[in-house]
């Protein structure tokens, strides 16, 4: 029986093949974007769960609010490690990481850059699991300038990474770290990568607020975590208060596993996903697929009445429903392997540029193939269900007689149910038309918007070493001869990378001094920097190198400051902060006050800024340059060589500051990009169904359009006619999809401080897209049929 069903099944499919293969096509691609994007959220759920105790492993963070601040950090200080291991029995491990320990190696006459190593304690290997190739995790950073290569690191400094064990590596002023092991490069799916690991001082430390690494906890077996996050405002009270003072402050314990998705603090250790977009994704995924079943749904509700009578005869020779109902599903069944079959194809050659447009690597089989294989055919007979059910029983449900005769049983609920799933279809689609052109508008305003400072032509590279910081007034002197360099400035890190730092200030209002601590963002740059960057002043003067005490005594105040400040004159003001030596506050005074300008991207307020000029020579770390537009090849030429005269073994690595803000929009190009890819997905499919629909209706009516030709009805109206009810349910899927567009990209809005308005226009656009893509597709079919020799039209019937 189920051999004849199959057989059966076969031929009909042959036998309808146009039809076959719009589903066939349409269902491989909903698969295979589907299978496309589960690689990807399973990626991003997965990571740092590779980890053997990654269930008892949490990173300390730490929250804090008070009068005129606050703070959301995922970095702590050198004591909070120790001092929480010696206070909670709970506790098994602790670790700290500082990602400050890269720059240049070399060994022998092989010299590279790598920014990605850390400095870790030596407990890192018995809290993270990582693979050792070479060396013993236990013991590979208990000595002091010790390091732990990676294979890949190791493999480009020594050509085989079995040879690097006892080797000494030179970093910048030829300090040597001895090669203690080597591991397997970290997994993609970890929120801690690097390259090397240094050891951590043993006597390194520092005050409770100068909040410069990582701490990580590894809880005994059976550990309570939340019962251990009680005890931290005792902890708070104790040790932190005393230096932090009346604040109120939180202490939170994050799992491992959670930090990628879940974590957005100040300062994270390296870029995170997100959660929400995660999710998005998953359900872009499932309407899609959705799409490509309504297809079918469609298609054959559709034609069913072409095999009505095939059921009345089936029944009436004993086939009972259940029969009937598991040969259409075995249909459907065969079909959705054919499907499955090509969406598999389909997924493995896009899953290489789908790789590179997420900017992650994926693997196709990295679950193990049987586990694989098996939740997809899983999954494919799961839509299968899904899909066929509604025809299957549809059919199989009427009567005898009826069937018989050629009459369907509820056509005009079927007919009904149809326009529904139609102008589901085209709810989604326009949506996601409104959505793409709304995330295109806003990147294109966060990448245009002026921020206050010119950003084009200028490039920033950072000095490693501490003499040649000594020597940047010489540098700039030797730039400025060139009518390539148009301006050069000392600065601290360079804008545009999250890495600027902040500090509590006293400041004067009403002619007496704050009691309370206001968090800014500080800048320490040169007399140079705001002509170099463009950079207006408002009020009072610039920082200048004729006034030596302007290096200790004088700051800059940016607008927002002096607003918040509530300041009617701001020159003069003073203003106090803790220097970090015995809790001394030094004090400085307001000599000019700058236009706002932004030193992140559009997703960050303009917050308060203080600038001040770098108390030693040796914290001007990085260069701003401003070239001449045109000239950029030889600019950098120039600046190669000028930066080797001053510091020969270095490594000339430059950072264009429009791209340092460009890269700030990674995550929501990636976003748009796949939008954009999903909506044609979307559109395509849609247009596949209604492409079908229409072709089926023209079918249907062949006599019809025959009979209204001869009487003298024109192409044009014959078109109208079969297209208008198409055109109809687009338009109320417009009116329906609007506000659902709307409001989920208002919600994705919210992210951004400087963000657009979602004008109506957007919607009447992606509206008549829609509109003008049913039209075409189903003008094809009705044109067609138009055309058609109406004598052949009335033979056919």
């Amino acid at each position: 029986m189920l051999k004849n069903s199959f057989k059966i099944a076969l031929r009909n499919l042959w036998k309808n093949r146009t039809y076959s293969g719009i589903n066939v096509f349409g269902l491989a691609v909903g698969l295979a974007t589907c299978l496309l994007i589960t690689l990807y959220v399973a990626h991003e759920l997965s990571y740092d769960r590779y980890h053997e105790r990654a269930n008892r492993i949490f990173r300390v963070v730490h929250h804090a609010t008070w009068e005129g601040g606050n703070l959301n950090l995922a970095p702590t200080s050198a004591p909070f490690a120790p001092t929480l291991k010696q206070n909670y029995p709970e506790i098994e491990q602790v670790v700290r990481i500082l990602p400050e320990g890269g720059g240049t190696l070399q060994y022998g006459e092989t010299k590279l850059k790598a920014n990605d190593i850390m400095f870790a304690d030596p407990s890192l290997f018995q809290v993270f699991s990582h693979h050792f190739l070479y060396g013993d995790g236990k013991t590979a950073l208990s000595q002091p300038q010790s390091i732990v290569l990676t294979r890949d690191l190791a493999t480009r400094l020594f050509g085989n990474p079995a040879r690097a064990v006892g080797k000494t590596v030179l970093f910048e002023n030829n300090f040597g770290n001895v090669v203690t092991g080597v591991i397997d490069d970290v997994p993609a799916n970890s929120h801690l990568t690097f390259s090397g690991i240094r050891s951590l001082p043993a006597n390194f430390t520092g005050g409770w607020q100068e909040f410069n690494l990582y701490t990580y906890l590894l809880l005994h077996e059976g550990a309570n975590p939340q019962k251990l996050t009680a005890k931290f405002p005792a902890f708070f009270e104790r040790y932190i208060k005393p230096e932090m003072g009346s604040v109120t402050y939180n202490m939170a314990l994050q799992p491992l596993p959670s930090i990628h998705l879940h974590s957005n603090l100040e300062y994270e250790i390296s870029p995170n996903g997100n959660s929400q977009t995660v999710s998005v994704f998953a359900i872009i995924a499932g309407l899609i697929l959705l799409l490509a079943g309504i297809n079918y749904m469609n298609l054959a509700t559709a034609r069913s009445v072409m095999r009505i009578r095939e059921v009345g005869v089936r029944k009436a020779i004993g086939s009972d429903r259940l029969q009937l109902a598991g040969l259409f599903l075995i249909e459907t069944l065969l079909l959705t392997g054919l499907a499955t079959v090509l969406g598999i194809w389909l997924a493995q050659l896009m899953l290489p540029s789908f790789g590179d447009l997420l900017g992650k690597t994926l693997n196709f089989w990295q679950f193990g193939i049987g586990y694989t294989l098996l939740a997809i055919v899983g999954f494919a007979v799961l839509t299968g269900l899904l899909s066929g059910s509604y025809p299957a029983l549809f059919l199989s449900g009427t009567r005898t007689v009826a069937a018989l005769r050629g009459q369907m049983g509820n056509q005009s609920g079927t007919v009904a149910f149809r326009k529904m799933l139609v102008t589901f279809q085209f709810v989604i689609t326009v949506a996601l038309i409104a959505a793409s052109g709304i995330i295109y508008q806003q990147l294109q305003y966060a990448l245009h918007k002026e921020l206050g400072f010119n950003k084009d032509q200028v490039l920033t590279f950072h000095l490693n070493d501490k003499k040649t910081r000594t020597q940047v007034a010489a540098i700039k002197a030797q730039l400025h001869q060139s009518p390539l360099i148009e301006g050069v400035s000392a600065a601290g890190n360079p804008i545009g990378t999250n890495s600027l730092g902040g500090n509590g200030y006293y400041f004067e209002v009403d002619e007496k001094m704050a009691e309370a601590a206001k968090m800014t963002k500080t800048m320490q740059v040169d007399g140079d920097f705001l002509k170099t960057m463009e950079i207006g002043l408002v009020q009072g003067r610039n920082f200048s190198d004729d006034r030596p005490a302007d290096r200790y005594q004088a700051i800059l105040v940016n607008e927002t400051l002096v607003k918040e400040l509530g300041w009617k004159n701001p020159i003069g003001q003073r203003a106090k902060f803790h220097t970090g030596d015995k809790g001394e506050l030094a004090e400085q005074t307001v000599v000019g006050v700058v236009k706002d300008f932004h030193i992140y991207s559009l997703q960050h307020k303009i917050e308060p800024l203080v600038m001040q000029m770098p108390y030693a020579v040796e914290e001007q770390d990085n260069l701003y340059v401003k070239i001449k537009a045109g000239h950029a090849a030889e600019a950098l030429a120039l600046l190669e060589k000028t930066y080797r005269q001053f510091e020969p073994t270095g490594v000339f690595d430059y950072q264009f500051l429009d791209q340092n803000f460009s890269r700030q929009y990674a995550a929501e190009q990636k976003q748009g990009q796949l939008l954009l890819l999903f909506t044609s997905l979307a559109i395509f499919i849609a247009c596949l169904g209604l492409f079908g629909l229409a072709a089926f209706t023209a079918e249907q009516r062949t006599k019809e359009i025959g009979v209204r030709k001869v009487l003298g009805a024109s192409v044009a109206s014959i078109v109208t006619l079969l297209s208008k009810d198409f055109l109809k349910l687009v338009l109320i899927a417009i009116v329906i999809a609007s506000p659902i567009a709307w409001y989920a990209m208002n919600r994705w809005l919210q992210d951004f401080a400087y963000k657009i308005d979602i004008e109506w226009w957007v919607f009447a656009l992606a509206g008549l897209l829609a509109v003008t893509i049913a039209l075409l597709t189903v003008s094809f079919q009705s044109v067609k049929a138009a055309l058609m020799n109406p004598v052949k039209s009335l033979r056919s019937e």
